[in-house]
């Protein structure tokens, strides 16, 4: 009796990539250059396998010039997975580079992307089915690889979304930023609002009607003052309400015009 192996984040993206005829890349739309992992698009390209850039999450951010977009990734798809925009566009690229595969055999499309891109809202997207690839906010909830029938002799594989190795330990404000760690289990919170008030001037003071003129400080002591966030002595809970904006930017409450 064979021994049964469990395959680590790492394993089921490499089954994922060495399975698969065309691979889609899930990227954020608000972080479209942060989101993309060099390292596998590195191997997609070794191994000469097709890429599709999908760019989720058009919802959370302003309009996206689709021109530009597509210099500068071939096969550039814009989606909404809640608006459910940009899915015929989707399954008609699939389908059209799906035939250019010459194989007798089921043509398979793997899908990867960083945690919290919303890779599994992706192929729900494309299946036109809810909840076949299971959701969910919390970054790495796909823990396996899944199979899914798209068409007659056409698979999706979803993976685990998985981080460059360099950057799980030098990259936290990054992963932060993008969702990868999550509000909760985030270290030193308000420097991560600062650091998202430096890449996007004015777009909290708007969001929570505060003019703090760009300073983090002021905004996280006027909200905290508003919102009575306060420690036993009457000050500002700093943490809480650090984690309180992280939560609001995370979950997409507010939006990059």
């Amino acid at each position: 009796m064979k021994k049964k192996v469990k395959l680590t984040l790492l394993d089921s993206v490499n089954l994922v990539l060495d399975s698969s005829d065309i691979i889609i890349c899930v990227l954020d739309a608000r972080f479209i250059e942060e989101t993309r992992n060099y390292e596998i698009e590195k191997k997609i390209k070794a191994m000469n396998k097709k890429i599709v850039y999908v760019v989720n999450k058009a919802d959370l951010t302003g309009h996206i010039n689709q021109k530009e977009l597509s210099n500068l990734y071939p096969n550039a798809v814009v989606v909404s997975c809640t608006k459910r925009r940009g899915v015929n566009e989707l399954r008609n690229r699939i389908k059209m580079l799906a035939k250019q595969i010459k194989k007798e055999s089921s043509v398979f499309i793997g899908v990867i992307g960083y945690p919290n891109t919303g890779k599994s809202s992706v192929i729900n997207l494309i299946l036109g089915r809810k909840e076949i690839a299971k959701t969910s906010f919390v970054p790495g909830f796909t823990k396996g690889v899944q199979k899914l029938k798209l068409a007659t002799n056409i698979y999706l594989l979803d993976s685990p979304g998985i981080i460059p190795a360099d950057e799980r330990f030098t990259e936290l404000t990054k992963l932060a930023m993008i969702g990868v760690r999550t509000f909760d289990m985030t270290k030193d919170p308000d420097l991560i609002v600062y650091e998202l008030m430096q890449k996007h001037p004015l777009l909290f003071e708007e969001f929570y009607h505060i003019d703090a003129a760009g300073d983090s400080e002021k905004l996280i002591e006027i909200l905290g003052r508003r919102r009575s966030i306060l420690m036993k002595k009457g000050e500002i809970d700093v943490d809480r309400v650090s984690r309180m904006i992280l939560r609001d930017w995370q979950k997409g409450y507010i939006k990059v015009k």
